[in-house]
């Protein structure tokens, strides 16, 4: 562009020229000023300048980033995208770069028209994807107390915080934290959090254990051996909690089966037994002893407070007397199966009972009630005061052992049918009887209780396990 002084001095020239030729000068020097200025004013300057934004401001891989092209005086245009997808793009405006790897990128723009040209960048971080998993394996079983193995199979973390609730250690940093201890029983959550630098992910896990062994059980005795006398069987019920192996110990005690759950123990002779349970899980051992006290054999079986109803009363209190059940049988409950186990019959006529007898089984249907099938046969001394035997509420009372039944001669003083009968007026009343086989007893008559129909006498009951 031409200055005022240098014109000047051309128009000073051109003046002393022709004029013809100095008008057609004078007319190029104006145009070309003229255009000289206006292109001038004509460049536009570049401005390079964009804006990215990070979607969700989440720089964990993959990384969305939405570019926006603020730029000015620019026609053409160069994006790099170093480590994205796409790489590179010459649109105005390129959308959404994605980046699925771990580093630090910059992203380049250059703007430029025929004239200018301009440069801008933008760098950032994507921190590494994470996936935060892990394992944990109850050790041996799943009884308490228990080891548990930890294993991490996180990828993509930096950072490792281990939160172990009810165990030991507590908590951990370590990114494989190894065995952790876990005493009791219940549920227990294990929390792992992890931190990629830029973000902080987390995973949780409950593990339940078990109650931890705890070793207890009953002795049940046989149905005969209720007594605890030698020589005595009784059932042994395991109770024990979380156990998995048994073995039953004792001196002086046989065992059905000396490893089972449960089992049965006999005892021979007379004496104070130990029995001892040790149970096992895996996890731990454990041992629980009972004692049992043994006594002599006495060979006489006592039974209190059995009620027999009169006749009227034969259904509902009932009034036939089992040994193999010791207990009284219904009417209706009677039947082929048990009946050859019942040994003692009760006749009570009425509630006033005035007239009351013990009939043998199989005499029964003489009396009034249904044949029993399978009936037995048994010897009652109903009025002992008409009998040559002599016996008394203090023989009753003190009779610890058969030893006095052996001496009584009861089938010879006996009847099957009952008579003599009795009343209600003494108490209390005291009736012998003896079994086909062999078996004495003595029956005690405590009270005669009026219930109308439902009327019955309570008796106690001594007789010999066995024949001697």
């Amino acid at each position: 562009m031409l200055h005022f002084g240098e014109v000047h001095n051309i128009y000073v020239i051109i003046k002393i020229m022709k004029n013809k030729t100095r008008k057609l000068i004078l007319f190029l020097l104006v145009t070309a000023f003229c255009l000289s200025g206006c292109y001038r004013e004509s460049i536009l300057l570049v401005n390079a300048h964009f804006v990215a934004s990070i979607e969700d401001n989440n720089r964990t891989a993959p990384v969305s980033v939405q570019l926006e092209n603020l730029s000015t005086g620019a026609d053409f245009f160069r994006w790099t995208f170093e480590g994205g997808h796409p790489a590179s793009s010459s649109e105005r405006n390129p959308g959404v770069i994605t980046y699925t790897q771990a580093g630090t990128f910059t992203i380049v723009l250059e703007a430029w028209n025929n004239t200018e040209r301009d440069r801008r960048e933008f760098t950032f971080t994507v921190d590494s994807t994470v996936h935060v998993g892990f394992n944990a394996e109850i050790l041996i079983n799943d009884f308490a107390p228990a080891y548990v193995k930890i294993t991490n199979t996180t990828a993509g973390a930096s950072s490792f915080l281990w939160t172990f609730e009810g165990g030991i250690p507590e908590t951990s940093t370590e990114q494989h934290p190894g065995n952790v201890f876990f005493a009791e029983a219940g549920e227990h959550t294990i929390t792992l959090t992890v931190n990629n630098g830029g973000e902080f992910f987390t995973a949780s896990k409950i593990i339940a254990l078990k109650p931890t062994l705890k070793v207890d059980f009953e002795i049940e005795p046989w149905f005969d051996d209720f007594d605890y006398e030698a020589p005595f069987t009784a059932n042994l019920i395991n109770k024990t909690r979380s156990g998995l192996t048994f073995e039953w110990s004792g001196d002086g005690v046989s065992f059905g089966d000396a490893t089972a759950e449960n089992t049965t123990l006999h005892i021979a002779s007379a004496g104070t037994y130990t029995v001892t349970l040790t149970a096992g899980n895996g996890q731990e051992t454990k041992s629980f002893s009972r004692e049992i006290t043994i006594k002599e054999n006495s060979n006489l079986f006592t039974v209190n407070n059995v009620k027999f109803g009169i006749r009227t009363a034969s259904n509902t209190v009932g009034y036939a007397y089992s040994f193999a059940q010791r207990a009284i049988i219904r009417t209706n409950d009677i039947n082929e199966t048990n009946g050859n186990d019942i040994a003692i019959v009760f006749a009570g006529l009425n509630a006033s009972f005035s007239q009351c007898f013990f009939v043998s089984p199989d005499y029964a249907e003489n009396t009034g009630f249904y044949p029993i099938p399978n009936a037995s046969r048994t010897y009652f001394v109903n009025r002992i005061e008409a009998s040559n035997i002599n016996f008394t509420a203090s023989d009753f009372d003190n009779m610890t052992d058969d030893s006095l039944l052996r001496t009584l001669d009861i089938k010879s003083a006996g009847a099957t049918n009952g008579s003599p009968w009795f009343d209600n007026t003494q108490i209390p009343r005291f009736v012998l009887f003896e079994t086909a086989d062999g078996i004495k007893g003595v029956i005690k008559i405590k009270a005669f209780v009026s219930e109308r129909n439902n009327s019955y006498i309570l008796t106690d009951i001594k007789h010999q396990k066995t024949a001697k």
